[in-house]
């Protein structure tokens, strides 16, 4: 039963050629055989994790030749259940979302291709075999994202994410060839037990070799998951079916998150370049996080949320919270995908319908009438302030007592605490008719959240790094020194404790400002309604290298 395990890319992979031999002619044949093979997938990837669960061992299959292996540790079982049960749900909804496509039989073999080459990635057990699923990933989305072979915008954005990915396959390739180079063999566990063994006992370019790998899979990662500058293929990518957008977080566009975590037992010695992760990840958050705000597509606007997500993903990695982006990463998965699938049904719906409540809101802002009350404006703002910071400290200390020590988990709780302290700031705007009762309840449910996201997170870190040494030295090659942290910190609490309270104030004394807007604002609108010019910034690239590369044909007469 065990052995079933090598089965895991393989159904996908039978499922594909079923239809592609026998059953492509017939829609109904095809959808169920590609949904029937995902059903069965998704059960042995649950078998697969209570296999572990149950031996607590990974487990190893390999080819006769040193590549085409398997790896199922911890990491890889999550993510194989995650992948599979996305897959499913997907397969399931495209059933009769491409009913009416042309290429349905096309679409679930590319499908069930997808699946194969995640599945392939997630498991592999030595470079060559992970090296080849990055690659096929890249190579399959576009297809997928080009299924409509009409509309142009379609082939357009399709080819662009496959030249980003390409880039990002670069580094990645020139990691793994450094390593087989150095340590003569292409298995994971080999090379990590080496690395382990001997930190630091080859150099490259005079830097150690762990921080030239782990700055190149960084690289990779950072294509991968969409990190700024190389953010701008994602938002454009909601041109393909909304299935792809969906199945696109079951391991592709969070496929960064499993390779740090993948490389784990390398970034432990590169304390400078998870320094540059989280700093990549936090500019990525924050301009996701805005840009999101300023669309006026749905899909558009999910694809930037999920960039938003993904940059927090890194920050997470970056401050040596491995397991926790990968907590992140498979919540995140579930959620988002969940939210494209309904994306048309809210399209739908917004067409025979505002989907605004008349509730409070609704009669504040349409109908002008006066409203509940809220809160005094003091009392709410130290709520805001204290509330979150005290429920978050005081849940990760019952889990984890130790974690006031670990600079990485104090940037978690100050994430954390300006995450509560905005939910309560927009239950303060909402009003009710019982604001304290409102507020009590929103607190309540913010100390059921944090309490289970707490939890959660701990099991994780306790399941996929069970070395609790191991996990200590990934908070410390993320930390930086004491003094310059304490100042940091103070500085950006004052910040934002200072923010919160002229927020408060500014609302409870009717904050808007009336009259033309500054040209300040009117710069920063033009800035954010743009994307900040990355994308027009690589269009005029693009252009000045295709009319150099027209001048050098003059030149040279190649043409």
């Amino acid at each position: 039963m065990d052995k079933l395990s090598i089965l895991l890319p393989v159904l996908p992979l039978l499922s594909a050629l079923t239809i592609a031999l026998f059953a492509h002619r017939a829609r109904r044949a095809t959808a169920r055989v590609s949904v029937g093979f995902a059903a069965l997938t998704f059960l042995l990837a649950a078998v697969s994790l209570g296999a572990y669960l149950l031996e607590g061992e990974p487990r190893w299959y390999a080819l006769e030749r040193a590549w085409g292996s398997l790896y199922l540790d911890p990491l890889a079982s999550l993510m194989t259940l995650m992948v599979a049960g996305i897959s499913f749900v997907v397969h399931v909804y495209a059933v009769r979302y491409m009913a009416e496509e042309p290429g349905y039989a096309r679409f679930y073999v590319l499908l069930d291709l997808m699946t194969a080459a995640i599945l392939l990635m997630v498991a592999a057990g030595d470079l060559v075999t992970l090296l080849v699923a990055w690659h096929l990933i890249g190579v399959l989305l576009y297809f997928l994202l080009a299924h409509d072979t009409v509309r142009p915008a379609a082939q357009r954005y399709a080819f662009w994410s496959f030249f980003t990915y390409r880039l990002g396959d670069l580094p990645l390739i020139l990691a793994a060839v450094l390593l087989y180079r150095a340590y003569g063999t292409t298995s994971l566990p080999e090379l990590f037990d080496s690395i382990t063994a001997a930190p630091g006992a080859h150099v490259v370019l005079g830097m150690p070799l762990e921080t030239v790998v782990a700055l190149l899979v960084a690289l990779a990662a950072f294509a991968r998951s969409a990190q700024f500058p190389l953010h701008t293929w994602l938002p454009y990518t909601m041109e393909g079916p909304t299935p792809v957008s969906a199945l696109m977080h079951a391991g592709i566009v969070n496929a960064g998150g499993f390779i740090l975590n993948r490389f784990a037992p390398v970034f432990v010695h590169a304390g400078e370049v998870l320094h540059l992760v989280f700093a990549v990840g936090l500019v990525t958050a924050i301009l996701g996080s805005v840009l999101m705000l300023m669309q006026n597509d749905i899909k558009k606007s999910l694809g930037y949320s999920t960039m938003g997500q993904m940059g927090f993903m890194f920050v997470e990695a970056g401050v040596g919270a491995f397991s926790l982006a990968i907590y992140h990463l498979i919540a995140h998965g579930l959620f988002k995908g969940t939210l494209f699938l309904g994306a048309g049904s809210v399209i739908g719906n917004a067409r025979k319908d505002d989907g605004v409540p008349h509730d409070d809101v609704y009669t504040f802002v349409v109908e002008r009438k006066p409203v509940a009350y809220r809160l005094p404006w003091v009392a709410a703002a130290a709520l805001t302030v204290v509330v979150p910071f005290a429920i978050l400290g005081l849940s990760h200390w019952l889990v984890d007592d130790d974690f006031v020590g670990r600079q990485g988990a104090i940037i978690l709780l100050f994430f954390g605490w300006v995450t509560g302290a905005q939910l309560l700031f927009v239950t303060y705007r909402l009003r009710a008719g019982s604001p304290w009762r409102m507020m009590a309840m929103i607190i309540l449910s913010l100390v059921i959240v944090v309490a289970g996201y707490t939890w959660i997170g701990h099991a994780f870190d306790v399941f996929l790094y069970p070395d609790r040494g191991f996990s200590d030295r990934l908070y410390a090659a993320a930390s930086i020194p004491l003094g310059t942290f304490e100042v940091l910190a103070a500085i950006l609490t004052a910040a934002v404790v200072g923010g919160w309270l002229a927020t408060y104030y500014a609302t409870a004394n009717g904050g808007a400002r009336s009259g033309p807007a500054s040209p300040l604002r009117l710069a920063l609108y033009s800035l954010l309604s743009r994307e900040f010019y990355v994308a027009d910034v690589y269009a005029w690239l693009t252009q000045a290298v295709l009319a150099l590369s027209r001048r050098l044909n003059v030149w040279f007469r190649w043409v």
